[in-house]
């Protein structure tokens, strides 16, 4: 019983995160979702003292465009080709480019030259749960990130006369990126704190 208590804990945390997650990239998300207790996630979600990670699986839309992002979690501890497959077929069936997918270990190989070969059409991105236990951007090490739209970018470009090469570069898998899903051509403001500038 107390395994199965910390893993409806460990999941709750999971599940907490990847909603602030979505809500961060500016998909809409109910106030009810983002500040669940932990007992009103196990009477929703836990069914014999196991959470169902079928259950746990979501659909958000854009609040500012029609674009929508699937999140899914998977019941394999090890994940292969068969839950990419299917996970595959119901974005296809309901016409949604994107997705997000919570696993418990690993990928095997085989799944992820399945994923590769989605990627042209549909973007999938994979989060180990592990990763999302603790929602890095509320670390007080971690500064405050900003996506600029493009109106901004452009007048950064242009107030400092640079080219968008000339700016410092973030690594696609650095975890801030990742948990925002930053793409290739978007600019982010990072505020940290500077004593010279007096902030």
């Amino acid at each position: 019983m107390e395994g199965e208590s910390k893993q409806a804990s460990r999941l709750w945390r999971v599940y907490k995160t990847v909603h602030e997650m979505v809500a961060d990239r500016g998909y809409m998300v109910s106030k009810v979702e983002l500040e669940m207790s932990l007992d009103s996630f196990k009477q929703m979600y836990c069914s014999g003292g196991v959470v169902d990670r079928q259950k746990l699986t979501f659909l958000v839309q854009h609040s500012s465009n029609q674009d929508q992002l699937l999140i899914f979690f998977t019941e394999d501890e090890t994940v292969g080709i068969k839950p990419i497959r299917k996970i595959a077929d119901r974005m296809m069936n309901q016409s949604i480019m994107k997705g997000i997918l919570i696993y418990q270990n690993k990928l095997t190989p085989s799944a992820h030259k399945v994923i590769q070969e989605l990627a042209p059409k549909y973007q999938l991105e994979l989060f180990q749960e592990t990763e999302l236990l603790v929602n890095i951007t509320k670390h007080t090490l971690v500064p405050p990130h900003i996506i600029l739209d493009n109106e901004a970018k452009k007048t950064l470009l242009q107030r400092y006369r640079l080219k968008e090469t000339q700016l410092p570069r973030i690594m696609s898998n650095d975890p801030v990126a990742r948990y925002l899903g930053l793409k290739r051509g978007q600019v982010v403001k990072i505020t940290r704190p500077s004593e010279t500038a007096g902030l």
